[in-house]
């Protein structure tokens, strides 16, 4: 199964949303945390970065292996994490925009055969690589919604 223009034209784009999310807000402003217990704007872009490298990583492990099985991620497990928390914002983006356009590069020079390749995700079963591009940005777009809901709190108690 080919990628569809709607999983191309989301890839080549839906990440650049988070700069228009936060516009002005200073770092120090997304780092905030609206309930303690759940991740800052900041927090969350951190985890956008970080699970590219790791999208990528399953993908090309879907390329040598026969249906890899791929535990569910969760940032907190993953060391990389903390590493990414200790970068500046701009920092942040700019290795968003650079792995993008890998990870973009390289579904795009894939063939048929290549995105009929599986992999089994630990809760949600197998699926085609193609449909793995999918599930990337869907769990992408969860993050940008949370976000804009984050976003729009902190904007509520900013000074006028």
């Amino acid at each position: 199964m080919p990628l569809t223009a709607s999983i191309l034209a989301r890839l080549r784009n839906q990440h650049e949303t988070v700069r228009e999310l936060i516009g002005d807000l200073s770092e120090q402003q997304l780092k905030q945390r609206v309930d303690p217990a759940k991740w800052s704007v900041f927090e969350n872009i951190a985890h956008l970065a970080c699970y590219q490298p790791v999208f990528l990583h399953r993908i090309h492990r879907m390329q040598n292996e026969n249906n890899p099985l791929f535990p569910r991620y969760t940032a907190e497990s993953d060391p990389e994490f903390r590493v990414y928390l200790e970068q500046s914002l701009g920092r942040l983006l700019a290795t968003i925009q650079a792995d993008r356009q890998i990870l973009v590069r390289l579904l795009e020079e894939m063939d048929e055969p290549t995105l009929r390749r599986a992999g089994q995700h630990a809760r949600y079963g197998q699926f085609a690589l193609s449909k793995w591009a999918e599930f990337f940005l869907l769990h992408e777009a969860h993050h940008l919604y949370t976000i804009f809901m984050l976003v729009c709190d902190l904007r509520k108690n900013l000074p006028e």
